[in-house]
């Protein structure tokens, strides 16, 4: 692993411990939020399994209705039954926050309570597919707002796992690594300096004991001579 260009000291040493720390703790927040999103990931998707096998079988039921009134009734008239709708409804978008991603809330209101409002046309002239065929689609409507309400927070949390996904990896298995590589050739270039450093001054130390000692020889050397001449002066 490629360690960081920067001076061997000790003060870049302490900054990159500190780098180190902070990354080792945003990395423990990210693969919790990562594994939070997966499990909030998976329990979505299995909701939105269910409900799409529901609104698939309600969708069938509602296009076998359809298909037999299409059938008995003559184009014209089928058009006619439903060019004016009674009904209407108003639809409502709020946001949530899941893990800091703000999914999507659908929420919609009819304009009325009645359940007759949503057949926009007589009974006299139509058939009771039609019926069912409109009755099943109202009774749906529910269901498919909450699947795309589903499938478009699943989809919004599958981009968030994957960015939370890269961020991790990025400091597991580069950011973490080549800090901690950098503070061990700063260690090591620190211990290599101050071994080199107590190498010199036992030098000097060496140095100076020789000094000390050559200076303690010439003295002794100076008191003999001088002794020398004393003893000779007597004589």
């Amino acid at each position: 692993m490629a360690r960081l260009n920067v001076n061997p000291t000790r003060m870049e040493q302490t900054r990159l411990k500190r780098r180190l720390a902070t990354a080792k703790r945003g990395h423990k927040l990210l693969k919790d939020k990562r594994d939070e999103l997966m499990r909030q990931f998976l329990e979505i998707v299995r909701h939105n399994l269910e409900l799409r096998k529901k609104v698939e079988k309600a969708l069938q039921k509602a296009h076998r209705s359809f298909t037999i009134a299409s059938a008995v009734m003559s184009p014209e008239m089928l058009e006619e039954a439903l060019m004016y709708p009674k009904q209407s409804v108003s639809l409502e978008l709020c946001t949530k926050n899941i893990m800091s991603v703000n999914v999507p809330v659908y929420q919609f209101k009819m304009k009325s309570d009645d359940p007759a409002e949503i057949f926009p046309y007589g009974f006299a002239t139509t058939s009771g597919e039609l019926d069912d065929a409109v009755l099943a689609l109202s009774q749906t409507l529910q269901d498919l707002l909450e699947l795309a309400q589903s499938e478009k927070t699943a989809q919004m949390l599958a981009q968030e796992i994957e960015k939370t996904r890269r961020r991790v990896n990025a400091l597991e298995y580069v950011m973490i690594p080549q800090l901690e590589e950098t503070i061990k050739y700063i260690r090591m270039k620190l211990e290599e300096n101050e071994r080199g450093n107590t190498s010199r001054l036992m030098k000097v130390k060496d140095m100076m004991l020789e000094e000390q000692r050559q200076k303690n020889i010439r003295q002794d050397q100076e008191i003999y001579e001088a002794h020398c001449l004393s003893f000779e002066a007597k004589k």
